[in-house]
């Protein structure tokens, strides 16, 4: 069956691109790797995913596209036809991509608005074995949404692209997979928009030190250090300049996408952090607002 295998990348319109740009390669450890015309790409040091991150100088701050893999063209195709029998509207259907790193791909609109793309046949680029105490990313881990209508939002996911349920957190934050990582998506309820993007560093004391990098370039930890329960994986909360949520993360719980069992965490003061000892807390987020490009097409 055809279905969404990884993540590929998160696109941003940013009004303040320059602070936006110098975030993302001298704070947060990206790499450049292509720019053109208030345009820029950046990947990670250790995967060799084109890139994680396209940033697009905008009149407003909002995100563009939010791009995943299939594993070939025929089930980028095959998942078209599925998105628009759901009811999806398309942006573009299944073409030649001519963005850097290329690939076959099309875009659509969740059923909340939200700007996805499906691709395959994507440029690798080089990766290099990361190294302990670094504090740079490995690749992009998960991302959370926010959904007015959270259940139809997992029904859409698992029953149209592929994604496969993991566990509950009550039954108000669903988190589902589509390789073995014990998720690469999360769902929340709030108004439709992007909750955070969260990058997998090679350790926890990679985390740590990353955690120590931003503080020292003058970005504060949000919420953190913790680990959570679902997926047992840790984790530091930051914001961008823009106001995007973004984590750093380490041990990510690896299951079996075709038998793992998911179960319901009961939510308690220490199932949102097993440590209990980080500051913050989902208070201290960014409060969650419908995304103002919802349902409209990027320029690029």
């Amino acid at each position: 069956m055809s279905r969404v295998s990884e993540i590929r990348y998160v696109g941003y319109g940013v009004e303040d691109f320059d602070a936006e740009r110098k975030f993302y390669a001298d704070d947060w450890g990206l790499v450049e790797v292509a720019s053109e015309d208030d345009m820029a790409w950046f990947k990670t040091h250790g995967h060799d995913e084109h890139h994680v991150v396209r940033l697009h100088k905008s009149s407003t701050d909002c995100v563009e596209v939010i791009a995943l893999a299939a594993a070939s063209r025929a089930d980028v195709e095959d998942l078209h036809r599925k998105v628009a029998n759901a009811g999806c509207k398309i942006i573009h259907a299944p073409r030649d991509l001519d963005a850097p790193g290329g690939g076959y791909g099309f875009r659509f609109f969740s059923p909340d608005g939200l700007p996805f793309e499906i691709s395959a046949d994507v440029k690798k680029l080089e990766k290099r074995a990361m190294e302990r105490w670094e504090g740079m990313p490995v690749k992009i881990s998960h991302i959370v949404l926010h959904s007015p209508d959270h259940q139809a939002m997992v029904k859409f996911f698992t029953d149209v692209l592929g994604f496969k349920v993991s566990d509950w957190l009550g039954d108000f934050m669903c988190f589902l997979r589509c390789n073995e990582a014990h998720h690469r998506l999360a769902i929340l309820p709030g108004p439709p928009c992007l909750n955070h993007v969260a990058y997998d560093m090679l350790s926890l004391d990679d985390m740590m030190r990353g955690a120590s990098r931003l503080k020292k370039r003058g970005t504060d930890l949000r919420w953190g250090p913790g680990r959570h329960t679902a997926g047992n994986n840790t984790f530091t909360y930051f914001t961008t300049p823009a106001g995007f949520a973004v984590e750093y993360t380490s041990e990510l719980e690896n299951v079996d996408f075709e038998s793992h069992q998911g179960i319901v965490h009961e939510p308690a003061p220490m199932v949102m952090d097993q440590w209990g000892i980080g500051q913050g807390g989902p208070q201290t987020m960014p409060k969650p607002a419908p995304d103002p490009c919802l349902f409209k097409p990027a320029e690029v």
